[in-house]
């Protein structure tokens, strides 16, 4: 059964799709989790929320979008980033709520991007890496802060003490070498 499937029948209610998916992601998501959340007892709380939020949310996954991967993987990051921000300050974000989970950790994630499965991710994942690996430090770095610590340009400017215009520009010119060590094999 597809993970497309799997959510459907767990925003369905169905504890044997959950117990499916929770077998097949649950390494993914915990190495996500714990490269994001350095702390092993917090990465473990926040891990059990995730599917805790998969169990209660799945009805909020867009099945036209035929992506759950992302969603789940998104959800995964969303999650762990929330997490780690509140660890370092929590006032500078606003209370967590129902809405606050619906608007800001469960994915709404765009209809442009290609539909992905866990297979294929898990099959590509050395070319990415690979891919990564070829972009300059500072097209790395800028994509580490962005990704795993959730910074946003304007925190990411003031981490490196540059302009946003030009964190805008490394993460453009970064993901425009990323993709093309993608697409033309020098990965």
């Amino acid at each position: 059964m597809s993970d497309h499937e799997l959510l459907i029948k767990i925003a369905k209610r169905d504890t044997d799709a959950f117990r499916d998916l929770y077998r097949r992601y649950s390494k993914i998501v915990y190495a996500l989790v714990s490269k994001i959340i350095e702390d092993e007892v917090l990465a473990d709380t926040i891990f059990e929320e995730i599917f805790v939020i998969i169990w209660n949310k799945a009805n909020r996954y867009d099945i036209n979008s035929q992506n759950a991967y992302c969603w789940i993987i998104t959800l995964a990051r969303n999650k762990a980033v929330d997490a780690k921000r509140r660890k370092w300050n929590p006032a500078l974000l606003e209370e967590y709520s129902d809405d606050y989970e619906n608007y800001i950790i469960i994915p709404h994630l765009s209809k442009q991007i290609d539909p992905l499965d866990l297979e294929t991710a898990l099959n590509i994942s050395k070319n990415i890496e690979n891919a990564v690996m070829r972009l300059t430090e500072a097209q790395q770095h800028v994509i580490y802060l962005g990704l795993y610590f959730g910074f946003t340009q304007s925190e990411i400017s003031k981490n490196l003490n540059i302009p946003v215009q030009t964190v805008n520009s490394k993460i453009r010119l970064a993901l425009g070498s990323l993709r093309d060590n993608l697409l033309h094999g020098e990965a």
